[in-house]
Parts: structure tokens; C-alpha cells; sequence
């Protein structure tokens, strides 16, 4: 197993609109090279890694609805949001 890399210098990113800044969410981090890391706000220490291909691949499948069905029993609001 490699030596974890320190990403404490890293310009992490807060996917959320909640105003709350203690409210939990995924944070989002462009790292060396073609490297996107990704966390929870909560767990700060747990990072998963992969690379700038993959990451816009999956944004393009979120554009796209293609994830859709997961979130398809999800109660929203009048808005839309929940």
C-alpha cells in the first residue's frame, strides 16, 4: 500500500446549496496532474481519487440522466428539491 498523499493544500470545493456551513455534502478537489479527489464534508480523512476522464464522464452521465433512477423513489418538494 503507498503512503497517502497530503491533500490538506488542496482548493476543496462544497457541492451543496445549503447556506449552512456545517451541513453535510460531497467536496469536490482538482489535484496533481489529471487527478480529481472526492470526499464527504463529515469524513474529511476518507478520499476517494480518479482522474479528470473518469470524473467528466460521470458529470456527462449526470447531465444526461443516466443516474436517475437512483434517486427515483425521493420525495421532493413543490420546487423540486427535497
Amino acid at each position: 500500500m503507498s503512503e497517502p498523499k497530503d491533500l490538506s493544500g488542496l482548493n476543496w470545493i462544497r457541492a451543496t446549496d445549503d447556506p449552512d456551513p456545517d451541513a453535510e455534502c460531497i467536496e469536490i478537489a482538482a489535484g496533481e496532474g489529471d487527478l480529481v479527489h472526492l470526499r464527504q464534508s463529515g469524513d474529511p480523512d476518507n478520499v476517494v481519487t480518479t482522474t479528470q476522464a473518469k470524473w467528466d464522464a460521470f458529470v456527462l452521465g449526470v447531465q444526461n440522466d443516466e443516474f436517475d433512477h437512483f434517486v427515483a423513489d425521493v420525495d421532493t418538494g413543490p420546487d423540486g428539491m427535497r
